[in-house]
């Protein structure tokens, strides 16, 4: 068969594409712009404790997402914290959870975001409400029955965009049937590495079937898992497997080569819920009495990290990215160049940033930023392999010039 292609056999793929292209835009828009999309952080801050190395002195800047890493961080004892989202709903879940610990009740923190549901979930939450602000307020006035342990989706996880693509790969992975459900128990609980592989190498299999692909390459799914198009086109354009062989290789790495026994992050989005002996730090009840007694030094502001750098300028020591300059670089790369204007220009000396990204390099930053800027693989590298998300393409700490 010849391998040229002549432009009538292109011609109508680009039909296609168009306005599928434009359909996971608009979907994307939609669901980040009226839905809570992390009901969990998904970032691993363990790797990132380690990177940062805060102390009493740290000033942090961070993208807030649920809010888990954030009070994680805090465990580190920094000065404050500056939890910034677009999306007042992120916000809110943290707000939520400060109430929680303000009260120094660790059984009503752990029932509705350790368990992820309660029969109590109202009365709970009106033993904290007259914590919050407004807007948190309204959110949890209308939205409390997500810690319903009826129905369906039966826990907060999920809920939101990321809790009902969970819910859907959930039904996907455990099947019809018990064996599967067995299966993915029994892989939880494995005792070590061998019994890990040995196990999903029998799960494996029935997991990628036709549903599991089709799924996969949905747009609706991307978007509700907050994935933007630039970024599937950063997977399929380095992993040569393309966003099906991408998914494929990262779980297969998660399932086999990290201790599943202590993965909360996979575990709550299986099950719904964490366990006692794989669960968050900031679950831990040891930890309690510790962030109770700090959990005012995180301040929310919902808006952009380049508005609250000009409205709150100061000289921070921390930045924590997430993965969000992805999606500014393909969509919107003045803001992206503004983002890094407000970033340096409130630097204090000494200040480091923490990115994730779907792509290998930094190549998507503008050259005039990593000009100022100095990456560490050296020290990213070896803990993004232990990285018990395993989701991205690569983890960097950046030293800021």
């Amino acid at each position: 068969m010849s391998t040229t292609t002549s432009p009538t056999m292109i011609a109508p793929t680009r039909r296609r594409r168009a306005p599928l292209q434009a359909a996971h835009d608009f979907l994307f828009a939609k669901v980040h712009g009226g839905t809570l999309i992390y009901n969990a952080c998904w970032e691993d801050p363990r790797i990132d404790r380690t990177l940062l190395r805060l102390d009493r002195n740290s000033r942090v800047v961070m993208i807030t997402s649920a809010g888990c890493n954030a009070l994680d961080y805090l465990l580190d004892d920094p000065a404050e914290i500056h939890a910034v989202d677009v999306n007042h709903r992120q916000n809110a879940v943290l707000e939520l959870k400060q109430a929680l610990l303000r009260t120094g009740d660790h059984q009503r923190l752990w029932a509705l975001f350790g368990e992820g549901a309660d029969a109590r979930r109202e009365e709970i939450y009106g033993s904290v409400r007259h914590d919050l602000r407004p807007p948190a307020r309204a959110y949890w006035d209308r939205r409390i029955s997500y810690f319903d342990p009826g129905g369906q989706r039966n826990s907060f996880y999920f809920h939101g965009g990321s809790g009902l693509a969970a819910w859907m790969l959930r039904a996907v992975v455990l099947g019809p049937g018990p064996r599967r459900r067995r299966l993915a128990e029994e892989l939880l609980d494995a005792p070590d590495l061998a019994a890990q592989r040995a196990i999903f190498g029998q799960l494996e299999p029935e997991i990628w079937g036709r549903l599991a692909r089709f799924l996969v390459r949905q747009p609706m799914l991307m978007a509700l898992l907050g994935v933007p198009r630039p970024q599937i086109r950063l997977i399929t354009t380095s992993h040569p497997g393309g966003l099906e062989g991408y998914v494929r290789e990262k779980l297969r790495r998660v399932m086999t080569e990290l201790p599943i026994r202590e993965n909360y992050f996979w575990r709550v989005y299986l099950t719904g819920r964490y366990a006692p002996h794989c669960r968050p730090e900031y679950l831990r009840p040891e930890h309690g009495g510790f962030l109770a007694s700090r959990v005012d030094r995180i301040r929310l502001s919902t808006t952009t990290l380049t508005r609250h750098l000009r409205d709150r300028p100061g000289s921070y020591s921390h930045f924590v990215l997430l993965d969000h300059q992805d999606w500014l670089a393909a969509h919107d790369p003045e803001a992206l160049r503004e983002e890094w204007e407000a970033i340096l220009a409130n630097a204090a000396p000494g200040a480091v940033a923490i990115l994730r990204t779907a792509g290998l390099d930094l190549s998507f930053l503008p050259a005039e930023v990593r000009a100022r800027i100095r990456a560490r693989p050296d020290l990213t590298e070896p803990l993004h392999r232990l990285d018990r998300v395993g989701t991205y393409g690569s983890l960097h700490l950046l030293e800021l010039a």
